[in-house]
């Protein structure tokens, strides 16, 4: 019974991880589509990239409301943790969320300037800000946070706030840079296509150096996190998975091939939260003060064993429905975008 209990607890974090992953994947994109949408100062070209994300943006969002859902059933104790802990990136994000659907609906609902250029002002800054925190919060994971005895958050907002958690941050964000980069670059032609082109290796070259500075500091100061690695070496492959990935995006890119570097910079993505996975492992939130006694994992901080089994049927008969809307959705809205009557 309790190998069962443990398998169970497992695979329903694992499929939580998933959701996580997916979400990073697929309103990655959007983010950065959100913090590229400035650059540009012709109204066409926002339209273009907005509707670049129009059809799917909201689906992608799903995977988040997924991934809480199945954290809050799962895991509840790490659920209440992690939203006392994170109340206020929390809030931030909930409203960076809202406005950045409500300037994505109404920015093109009426032809003045100052409307449009308000509410564009408004999705870059909240596709900023939703990146920029969710760094924040998974650097947070990664160094651990304050509990008490009774594992519950211990500390205060300033306590999340240490130059770690901030270049975690900062590297989200130049990593959702770049993926929204190059799926503009893959969904559109001309003019913007080629003014993308020349943005998209800055970009690139951005996100590497945060990538590299944030590993140094990861394997300086972080050293928990490369454990699983030096028990078990065959995960260093992940490692350099990674790392051919990230090499594999500047050179499909040279060649011209926009839809292969996409799909370099999603197994980037997926790559980084298996690291993650590996680093963190058992622990769901850990106890930066004592984390041998206090921190919360998958096995002290899950519901019941018959909570759990009926989780896992709800989920063999809801996962493959979200993968297939999602498939279908993307299939149908293929190729290039163009701007139409019904166009944002």
């Amino acid at each position: 019974m309790s190998d069962l209990f443990s398998s169970l607890q497992f695979t329903w974090f694992s499929a939580f991880v998933i959701l996580v992953t997916g979400y990073a994947i697929l309103d990655g994109f959007d983010l950065g589509v959100g913090m590229l949408h400035l650059f540009s100062k012709k109204d066409q070209e926002r339209r273009l990239m907005l509707n670049s994300i129009g059809p799917v943006w909201d689906g992608n969002e799903v995977w988040l409301v997924t991934a809480g859902g199945a954290l809050f059933a799962g895991f509840p104790d790490v659920y209440a943790t992690l939203c006392s802990a994170f109340y206020v990136p929390i809030m931030l994000l909930l409203t960076g969320l809202i406005f950045r659907a409500v300037a994505i609906e109404v920015r093109s609902k009426a032809p003045m300037a100052w409307w449009r250029w308000t509410w564009d002002v408004l999705f870059s800054f909240a596709s900023l800000v939703i990146a920029f925190g969710l760094g924040i919060v998974m650097g947070n994971l990664i160094r651990g946070i304050p509990l008490d005895a009774e594992k519950e958050f211990a500390g205060t907002f300033f306590d999340l706030i240490d130059p770690y958690s901030l270049l975690i941050g900062v590297m989200t964000t130049a990593l959702f840079f770049m993926h929204g980069a190059i799926y503009i670059l893959m969904k559109t032609e001309g003019e913007l296509h080629d003014k993308m082109r020349k943005w998209v290796n800055p970009a690139i070259i951005a996100f590497i150096m945060c990538y590299a500075t944030a590993t140094m500091a990861t394997l300086i100061y972080m050293p928990h996190m490369v454990e699983a690695v030096k028990t078990r070496p065959a995960f260093f492959l992940i490692g350099l998975l990674n790392m051919l990935a990230i090499a594999n995006i500047p050179r499909e890119i040279h060649h011209g091939r926009d839809g292969r570097a996409f799909l370099s910079s999603c197994a980037n993505i997926l790559f980084l939260m298996m690291l993650y996975g590996l680093g963190t492992f058992p622990n769901a939130v850990r106890a930066i003060n004592d984390p041998e006694h206090l921190s919360l994992t998958i096995f002290n901080s899950s519901s019941s064993l018959a909570t759990l089994e009926i989780l896992h049927i709800i989920a063999l008969i809801g996962v493959p429905m979200v993968i297939a809307y999602t498939v279908a959705i993307y299939w149908i809205f293929h190729g290039k975008v163009k701007l139409d009557s019904s166009s944002y």
